[in-house]
């Protein structure tokens, strides 16, 4: 007749044995998750087509291209544009991530779904241009009608400059005299 208390300590090797095991074998997966999620760059191309930019898995631009058909274009509508194709890359990084973190570590939704949220949270989709229309195929469309530029941003409050004298008030030095 077998002991029945070495019995359960073999069954708790055993287990942990199983457990270091899986452990290891997770590990190995977010190690090829991080190197693939390092390897990710997303691109697009602003709506008239002059400017493509490529993004890191940060969000960071990679590869900026401009066509020469900015020549016809103001400073305005070439930063819009630029902005435009970023703002449209970046949105695409929490698909992207989503993709690459299901084949490596497919088995946790949970991670998965934390980190693309967060993705989306940061990289959120690009908001409609004025004058343009979402339709429910969430593709969108130009309007006929030319848009009107935004107004520019308000200019922040000038600093006062400091006195003359650095013995009193702000800006004076920092020790002080007794």
């Amino acid at each position: 007749m077998s002991d029945p208390i070495s019995g359960k300590a073999e069954n708790a090797e055993a287990r942990v044995d199983q457990l270091v095991a899986e452990a290891k074998r997770k590990a190995q997966r977010y190690r090829a998750m991080q190197q693939a999620v390092e390897q990710v760059s997303v691109s697009a191309v602003s709506k008239d087509g002059t400017a493509t930019i490529t993004v890191d898995s940060a969000g960071n631009v990679t590869d900026l291209r401009i066509t020469d058909r900015v020549r016809e274009m103001s400073g305005d509508q070439v930063a819009k544009a630029v902005l435009s194709a970023l703002r449209t890359a970046q949105a695409k990084l929490p698909d992207r991530l989503g993709e690459v973190m299901a084949d490596t570590i497919g088995d946790d939704p949970q991670t998965r779904d934390t980190i693309v949220g967060s993705y989306r949270a940061k990289f959120p989709e690009p908001e409609p241009e004025p004058g343009e229309t979402v339709p429910a195929s969430g593709i969108g469309r130009l309007a006929d009608e030319p848009e009107a530029a935004p107004p520019p941003p308000p200019r922040p409050p000038r600093r006062p400059a400091p006195p003359d004298d650095d013995d009193e008030g702000f800006g004076g030095p920092v020790m002080i005299r007794e």
